[in-house]
């Protein structure tokens, strides 16, 4: 009898370099990108007094509103379709898209991943007050496609003809950025070779702000608007919520490469984790952050000393940010974290929630694209324990070349953990 022969094992492809070839942005500092960045540079702020007749009963007096009403920007007929984050998705995406020169991509080898909490989560609110106030048929035939949170990752395959597939993330604060890690690994494994990611949302309503007074998560804001976010900051007192959107073109390096393409940085690696702790607050030893910091630089073939910056999740809460900065100095040690330029652009624009991933992974690129940190914005006195290089009053140069790692953190309620690791290319 003929043995049976088995056929030789077919190797895996090697896996794919991914690099990020368009930014886009809507923030409390600015309604694209650049102005954002602009913005960041200059130290501004977005934070502004919470105004509103419907707010007249929550103690919280400050706000990040978008810098722009995404619904202008859209036709009537559009945006009357689309949820506010929604809204704040597809004009991001519309400018990542333009600022990669995309024009001919294969529409089946295209995707999107987008990273949301709430989604069109305020919709059902209003859906349900026209519904209690005036009656059934004056719920809009919208809402409950609105409401569903894979609405902005929809909507954008939908405005930019994404075929392959609109993937949706909830990861809490963490949800942007575990939304790029993912898209990151598509493009890695040869599924795809471009991705829409990013993280897009808009909860600034008074059942949300109310519950988050309720947890005594916000700052009052009962003095000057820009101080009300203090990251990192001895005297914190919680976190301003914010608005909007931010979305990276990622693409493969070798996709990129034959279009002739701008590359900014790119996706070296990602890192997840759970602290598997509480609901709301974060492991007080700070390991489920550090495993998480430990995971993307591992992914990213990266050591500590290869860092050159972190862009810190940094809400300004007590409990969140001491637990940030103890993992910071178990990952990299006391002496070696001193030189690491650190900042929080959560004192400039707030904390956008499940967009903040895709807004400071922008932030990040462009840090490594431009060779230059901005500084953190309401920091006004430092923590005795476990200092960091905060850079604070002015923009400072990146140190390093080609080949720096740049960290961009995210953590959210629940314990979910994502860190990304960008590479710089080139300048």
């Amino acid at each position: 009898m003929a043995q049976h022969q088995h056929p030789a094992p077919i190797a895996a492809p090697a896996r794919r370099r991914v690099v990020v070839t368009g930014v886009g942005a809507i923030t409390p500092l600015g309604g694209d990108a650049a102005t954002t960045w602009q913005g960041l540079l200059d130290g501004r702020s977005g934070i502004r007094p919470l105004e509103g007749a419907e707010f007249d009963g929550i103690p919280v007096r400050v706000v990040a509103r978008a810098a722009v009403d995404p619904a202008e920007r859209l036709p009537r007929n559009r945006a009357r379709t689309m949820s506010r984050a929604a809204q704040f998705a597809v004009l991001a995406a519309r400018e990542a898209w333009a600022d990669a020169g995309l024009t001919d991509a294969d529409p089946h080898r295209t995707g999107v991943s987008i990273g949301t909490i709430l989604g069109g989560a305020p919709i059902l609110v209003d859906a349900h007050t026209a519904l209690t106030e005036r009656g059934a048929r004056y719920v809009s035939p919208h809402a409950t496609p609105m409401i569903v949170p894979s609405g902005p990752a929809a909507q954008i395959a939908i405005d930019l003809g994404a075929r392959a597939e609109a993937r949706t993330v909830t990861a809490a604060c963490a949800s942007g950025t575990e939304a790029i890690g993912q898209a990151a690994d598509r493009i890695r494994d040869g599924h795809l070779d471009v991705v829409l990611a990013g993280g897009a949302e808009a909860v600034i309503t008074p059942s949300i702000m109310a519950g988050f007074t309720a947890m005594r998560a916000l700052a009052p804001g009962d003095g000057d608007p820009a101080e009300a976010s203090r990251p990192f900051d001895r005297d914190r007192t919680g976190f301003v919520v914010g608005e909007g959107a931010g979305i990276l073109v990622l693409e493969a390096e070798e996709h990129a490469l034959a279009r002739g393409a701008r590359i900014y940085a790119e996706v070296a690696g990602w890192g997840v984790s759970a602290d598997a702790h509480h609901m709301v607050a974060p492991r007080t030893d700070g390991e489920g952050v550090a495993d998480a910091l430990r995971k993307a630089l591992a992914a990213a073939g990266a050591a500590p000393e290869d860092v050159v910056h972190i862009n810190a999740h940094a809400t300004a809460t007590t409990a969140g940010d001491a637990a940030e900065a103890l993992a910071l100095h178990a990952v990299f040690g006391a002496e070696d974290i001193a030189r690491v330029p650190v900042t929080a652009t959560k004192g400039a624009i707030g904390h956008l929630q499940g967009a903040a991933g895709g807004v400071e992974a922008v932030a990040t690129v462009l840090a490594l694209h431009h060779g230059v940190v901005p500084p953190t914005v309401g920091h006004r006195t430092p923590e005795q324990e476990h200092p960091l290089d905060l850079v604070i009053g002015a923009p400072r140069p990146l140190p390093g070349g080609p080949g720096g790692i740049a960290l961009s953190n995210s953590f959210g309620f629940g314990g979910h953990n994502a860190v990304l690791a960008l590479r710089r290319t080139g300048v």
